[in-house]
């Protein structure tokens, strides 16, 4: 698979102060750190015109990818080498065809070419990181064997640390950087093993980035969703699906929102349920019914966004009011949707709570516990009230869980609307003599 450097305006601007800097080449060859050979061949290409590199380049491409590498493993100051990896960076620049002459250096040492680069990535500095991981990513996605989990561990750390950075230079190439190597089916699961990174990610887009960014980010999370387990999982453990709705509605550049319904179809199409009723509260359904009335130049987003709402629809027409309390318990967005405030609702369904040893009842009082988010809190303490309003049972259940002291303490919340749902809460909770279960 062929891959171009990933491109960085900190990046151009660095590389071009370097290429300027002196070099002391003969000092090292004074200090026997590099060979009169070396010297005569470095010196060459060093501050010369680019013309000049590119015809040696062409007779000489393997001698000079050898070299480069060899000076990175062996020489220690920074400046140094910043210089070797401009120049690697430089002969690999609209010359994909170069790349085995530094993959094919493992044949005379085999710490070569990952060693070095993945000693840079360690080096408490900025662009040498940012550097070594631009060549880094395009010498791994050209191998033809698949990449082994002990080639990406150290730097799949690195670029863990790079999309949590506050640096926005570290999170553009962070992103590129994964966005090359998750084409790749093994890098995948090595990814989604470490959790900084998908962490990372879904921080960035919650920080609203511009559309090349949130692009992308979202293409990252595409791609990673082609794997089962990930598809699975991923929304239980970052609700991504209301964030990417959101993004998606905000979106003016169609590839933003072509590379979301993607995702969202990998979800549907691998995980529906655990995927489906996140995406109904999220209210995916009206907005792919507006997404099909929209005029696209893409015709792979059509048929997308036509397959979502058939999904999203089919799903939500066999949706009992039931399913959807509890598909909006599991999401965790609670709002104040018609059920909450129906009495025939809880008159039919409060002890429905109860099933399977209390598990929707648990998930109420979870987010009652655990929500900071003020509306939730509000309808969780009204739901709270309206369960043991029509199951005077419930009020022991309750209490043994912990709910009645949580409703207490809401009753001080910050919130006026928490602070008021809180009271009639405790007003059902408290009101009558417990019956014994």
């Amino acid at each position: 698979m062929s891959v171009s450097l990933v491109s960085n305006p900190y990046l151009d601007e660095n590389s071009n102060k370097i290429r300027a800097k002196p070099v002391p080449w003969e000092g090292y060859q004074r200090a026997d750190l590099v060979t009169s050979e070396e010297l005569a061949l470095i010196k060459k290409v060093d501050r010369q015109s680019k013309p000049k590199i590119e015809s040696l380049l062409l007779s000489d491409g393997q001698t000079y990818a050898l070299l480069y590498l060899r000076l990175l493993k062996k020489l220690q100051r920074l400046d140094t080498m910043q210089s070797i990896l401009v120049l690697i960076a430089d002969a690999l620049t609209d010359h994909d065809e170069r790349i085995p002459l530094f993959t094919r250096a493992a044949e005379n040492d085999p710490e070569l070419p990952y060693g070095p680069l993945l000693k840079a990535l360690d080096m408490q500095d900025e662009f040498m990181q940012l550097k070594a991981a631009q060549i880094l990513t395009v010498f791994l996605c050209s191998e033809s064997k698949p990449l082994q989990p002990q080639q990406l561990q150290v730097f799949l750390s690195t670029l863990s640390t790079m999309v949590q950075s506050s640096s926005p230079h570290k999170h553009d190439v962070g992103v590129q950087c994964l966005e090359a190597l998750l084409a790749r089916p093994e890098c995948r699961q090595a990814v989604w093993a470490i959790p900084g990174i998908p962490v990372g990610l879904v921080e960035i887009l919650k920080h609203k980035p511009g559309p090349q960014m949130s692009y992308q980010v979202a293409f990252c999370l595409w791609l990673l969703t082609f794997e089962q387990n990930v598809a699975e999982e991923i929304n239980k453990k970052f609700d991504i699906i209301p964030l990417l709705v959101d993004i998606a509605q905000a979106a003016v550049k169609e590839k933003v929102i072509r590379v979301i319904v993607a995702t969202f179809r990998n979800l549907v199409t691998k995980a529906p349920s655990a995927n489906l009723p996140a995406m109904l509260v999220a209210q995916l359904l009206p907005f792919a019914k507006n997404l099909c009335a929209r005029k696209w130049t893409d015709e792979d987003i059509v048929e997308d966004v036509q397959f979502l709402r058939d999904e999203l629809d089919a799903n939500f027409q066999s949706l009992t009011t039931y399913d959807e309390y509890a598909s909006e318990l599991q999401s965790g967005h609670l709002s104040w949707t018609p059920v909450h405030e129906s009495d025939d609702f809880w008159k039919e369904n409060a002890t429905k709570l109860n099933d399977k040893d209390y598990e929707q009842l648990k998930l109420l009082v979870k987010l009652l516990n655990e929500s900071r988010d003020a509306l939730v809190l509000a309808v969780a303490a009204h739901d709270v009230g309206q369960y043991v309003k029509h199951y005077e049972r419930g009020k022991k259940i309750l209490t043994d869980l912990g709910a009645k002291k949580r409703v207490m303490e809401l009753m001080t919340h910050h919130d006026s609307d928490v602070r008021y749902r809180a009271l009639i809460s405790v007003q059902q909770l408290v009101s009558q003599p417990w019956v014994s279960v």
